[in-house]
């Protein structure tokens, strides 16, 4: 059973910035791609930004130029900048491999809200 732990969520403003913490399994680490995905409150989890074991990273269309993905290897931790924060980017955020097929358990998540 894969372990992740996420944190760094919380309330801001629009406009506003968060950054996120994932703490995965060292196997998860260093063999994986790694992405968040975000659950809008009554809708699917959907990802929204990977990062892949070299370093190479990737996102939708909705958060790229705003978000930031990185992974810092000595201390294992998968990072989400998040900045000029939108409501839309409200929801429970959460890390796990890439694809979803590879996902056996997922985290508690971290809850991130924005408001207007």
């Amino acid at each position: 059973q894969v372990q992740l732990v996420e944190s760094g969520g919380g309330l801001v403003q629009a406009g506003g910035s968060l950054k996120l913490s994932c703490i995965p399994s060292t196997t998860t680490f260093d063999s994986n791609t790694i992405g968040w995905y975000r659950q809008p409150l009554g809708e699917q989890r959907k990802l929204v930004a990977g990062i892949t074991k070299f370093g190479d990273s990737h996102y939708v269309s909705a958060v790229k130029g705003r978000f930031t993905i990185s992974r810092d290897t000595a201390k294992k931790i998968v990072y989400l900048e998040m900045n000029n924060l939108e409501p839309a980017d409200s929801g429970v955020y959460y890390c796990n491999r890439i694809p979803e097929n590879l996902i056996d358990s997922w985290g508690q998540g971290t809850q991130v809200a924005v408001s207007s």
